[in-house]
């Protein structure tokens, strides 16, 4: 049975006084269910101390590619083990978009975590001009296949596949329910030509305005396995309903 996992990205968002709110009243409400939060680099340490020896796990939302060297203002997947990450998100479309992060940095990316025992969460999806045109499917492929290239497709038996359309992101826009699916179901067929074990193990995340109210909705489509959520990581409440629908 493929694993569900539900992460939060909390983006730029946080203070240590909001983060230690939140993370008291998840951190019980979700006890004995996985899930995990992915936050700023600085609060990588207090996120460690809270939820050390519970159900919850934590990482990060970005990391070099790079192991080591003059590359000021970057932060290495070795950095991101002393803090006890588990996760890491490469190439959340905000990262692609606002940074111009390619396909291959974002596989090199991939590749870096990977080799420090980190799992990827690897964002794929599509913009509003891209769907409009019909190309999702072509979008999607391309970037999976950056990292299916570099990392070969047994990589993903050690990964998350989130997708996550970019027009439903922060926008209030969902995918219904049979959108949604219907990516989902092209990912795991598209890695099913190459390896139908790791297709069928591989836990593929819905990203893009989920909310209590659409949670269980969308986790109960075959192959939606957990999600990625944005603004709703920040509310307590929401955040352990998602969590709890995807467990269910």
């Amino acid at each position: 049975m493929r694993k569900k996992l539900v992460a939060g990205n909390w983006k730029m968002h946080g203070s240590l006084a909001d983060n230690a709110a939140l993370l008291a009243a998840i951190k019980p409400a979700l006890a004995g269910i996985e899930a995990a939060v992915c936050v700023p680099f600085p609060y990588l340490a207090q996120v460690q101390a809270a939820l050390a020896g519970s159900s919850l796990s934590w990482g990060a939302q970005n990391l070099s590619e790079q192991a080591k060297g003059a590359f000021t203002g970057e932060v290495s997947s070795a950095m991101l083990l002393d803090f006890g990450c588990t996760y890491v998100i490469v190439g959340h479309s905000e990262r692609r978009s606002l940074y111009g992060e390619s396909d291959e940095l974002v596989a090199k990316k991939y590749l870096a975590a990977q080799a420090a025992g980190l799992t990827p969460i690897l964002c794929v999806g599509e913009s509003l001009d891209e769907r409009e045109s019909g190309v999702t499917e072509q979008v999607v492929a391309r970037q999976l296949d950056a990292v299916i290239g570099m990392a070969g497709v047994a990589s993903l038996a050690k990964a998350v596949v989130a997708y996550e359309p970019v027009w439903a992101i922060g926008t209030g826009k969902t995918a219904s329910p049979e959108q949604a699916q219907a990516v989902h179901a092209f990912i795991r067929g598209k890695i099913a030509t190459l390896d139908a074990g790791v297709a069928e193990g591989l836990t593929i995340q819905y990203g893009g305005s989920v909310k209590a109210a659409n949670a269980a909705e969308l986790m109960a489509q075959p192959d939606i396995d957990g999600g990625l959520i944005g603004g709703a990581s920040l509310i307590a409440d929401e955040f352990v309903a998602i969590c709890r629908a995807a467990a269910q």
